[in-house]
């Protein structure tokens, strides 16, 4: 009896795994091998939620710097950030400034010069550019459209999050640690719901209003991919990318499905 229990189990995991092997080669064989990194604004931003972080303090610049160093195992001979093409100009141009002279002070610094030019300076990177592409979109509507229907969802998530956020202690954690939560599979999941698809739950009889805001939010991040795919790549580059985490997380999604990238895990090196 024993032994047939066993054969059954066995039975089943070999049809599981079965079920989950590829059914074909999804990406090139030349495919770029991409370390897509999500951080919190260290500078200031217009975001709506921001982290407590002073981007001047020498204890914290330090800590980036040690973040540097862990990253910099990757190698990474290309750096993208966060910022509009129209001003990659000048953010070569810094990145060049602070290659020359590592110890130069920025007026307001922010993860690009903090953690992406140091990065680019360990790993010997060349070559920096910028692929943001701003569009406006109003992620709290849910708060602000009159007569709801169906946002029962839409409240109790929030609650939930709430509820779940104080038990992280998110505030009292290291640097190492934040990023560690930033870029945790799960709250990248998050960040992709509370900034788009919750919103699909919010909307008056017959209309769109909570889902085409996520259709903004959607649009701008497709575009800041376009953007992406837009640089000339080699197939022995590799590729780091530091921007805000929500972008991070749709990137994560394009990625995957792409043909002409190969994501690597950010905890082989965050440790």
């Amino acid at each position: 009896m024993n032994k047939l229990f066993l054969f059954l189990q066995l039975l089943i995991v070999s049809q599981l795994q079965a079920q989950q092997k590829p059914l074909y080669n999804d990406k090139f064989p030349d495919a770029v091998q991409v370390l897509n990194f999500g951080t919190f604004h260290m500078g200031y931003t217009p975001d709506a939620n921001t982290v407590e972080f002073d981007e001047h303090n020498k204890k914290n610049q330090e800590d980036v710097h040690e973040i540097a160093k862990m990253i910099a195992k990757f190698k990474p001979t290309i750096i993208i950030v966060e910022d509009v093409p129209e001003n990659n100009h000048l953010v070569q141009k810094a990145y060049q400034d602070y290659l020359n002279n590592p110890k130069m002070k920025f007026e307001h610094p922010s993860e690009i010069e903090l953690l992406a030019f140091e990065l680019g300076r360990l790993s010997k990177a060349t070559r920096i550019y910028g692929i943001d592409h701003q569009m406006g979109y109003n992620y709290m509507i849910g708060s602000q459209v009159k007569g709801k229907v169906n946002d029962d969802s839409y409240e109790k998530y929030f609650a939930m999050v709430e509820r779940e956020e104080k038990k992280l202690n998110y505030d009292n954690l290291s640097l190492l640690d934040k990023l560690k939560v930033t870029n945790h599979p799960q709250y990248l999941d998050f960040l992709l719901n509370v900034n788009a698809d919750i919103l699909t739950y919010v909307s008056t009889e017959g209309n769109f209003e909570g889902a085409d805001e996520a259709t903004k939010y959607y649009h701008r991040n497709i575009r800041m991919f376009s953007n992406l795919n837009q640089i000339e790549l080699k197939t022995d580059d590799r590729v780091f990318i530091l921007m805000g985490a929500s972008h991070t997380a749709f990137f994560n999604d394009f990625m995957k499905r792409s043909p002409r990238y190969k994501l690597v895990d950010p905890f082989l090196y965050l440790k």
